[in-house]
């Protein structure tokens, strides 16, 4: 199963993460937030209490998260575009 086991918030929205097989990526969440209740993490303070969650995934306190496999489904797009 995958899981985030480590992260790191970086500048415009981008989280780097190391899963738990030792692939590490750098996703941007700017498409992902800013309507509803996502519009508070366009705050950058907000947006850099994201954390990891009990099942591997990241998720900030206002209760907006990610899947683990969501996540790595994006990163193997980006991966995939970066190379094509």
């Amino acid at each position: 199963m995958n899981e985030v086991i480590e992260i790191k918030i970086l500048e415009d929205y981008r989280i780097w993460m190391k899963f738990n097989d030792g692939e590490q990526k750098t996703i941007n969440f700017r498409s992902y937030i800013g309507k509803g209740f996502t519009a508070e993490l366009l705050d950058c303070n907000n947006f850099k209490q994201a954390f990891i969650e009990s099942g591997g995934g990241i998720a900030w306190p206002n209760g907006y998260d990610f899947c683990p496999n969501y996540l790595k489904e994006l990163a193997g797009e980006k991966e995939h575009a970066k190379n094509n």
